[in-house]
């Protein structure tokens, strides 16, 4: 492969892995699944090598974790804010739901408006009510920052995949 075109096939890559890292801090945004494909073209059009098919299983396994890690966050956070379960299993068919219906930040109001009139309906207390939603809200905030730290670690590898190539 010419230097050039290696050039351009590493920019275009870094360049959608970035849009992706930067893109998972946004709300329902696949910014994972953007650097996942990202490294999914890039193996395809470079090759797959050992080094290349074992980062690639990492990196896809990251993906699919960053995946689920904002709806475990989000139940931690609610059950911290003295949330019942039976309240964050609504509120995560809510917000799949919301997703579904008004994509795509139906979700991001349903989840948290669930979990606020479950726990009002159960505690009959709008203040402990308004204490789980804020747990709820702030494990999703939270999630925020571990899937863009789950980004940033794919990337790693796929640097050290083009790196080793």
């Amino acid at each position: 492969m010419p230097p050039w075109l290696d050039a351009l096939i590493f920019g275009l890559t870094i360049f959608f892995m970035l849009v992706g890292l930067f893109g998972s801090l946004i709300p329902f945004f696949p910014g994972l699944v953007i650097i996942w494909l990202a490294a999914l073209i890039y193996g395809i059009v470079v090759g797959f090598k050992t080094l290349g098919i074992v980062l690639f299983i990492f990196i896809t396994v990251l993906m699919l974790v960053g995946g689920v890690v904002d709806n475990i966050m989000m139940g931690i956070g609610a059950r911290l804010g003295k949330a019942a379960w039976w309240s964050i299993i609504i509120a995560l068919i809510a917000g799949v739901v919301g997703t579904l219906v008004f994509p795509p930040f139906g979700g991001l109001i349903a989840a948290p408006l669930a979990v606020y009139l479950a726990e009002l309906i159960r505690q009959r207390n709008w203040r402990n009510a308004l204490g789980s939603f804020g747990g709820l809200t702030a494990g999703w905030s939270l999630s925020l920052l571990v899937r863009f730290g789950i980004g940033v670690v794919m990337i790693l590898l796929w640097a050290v995949w083009a790196w080793f190539r």
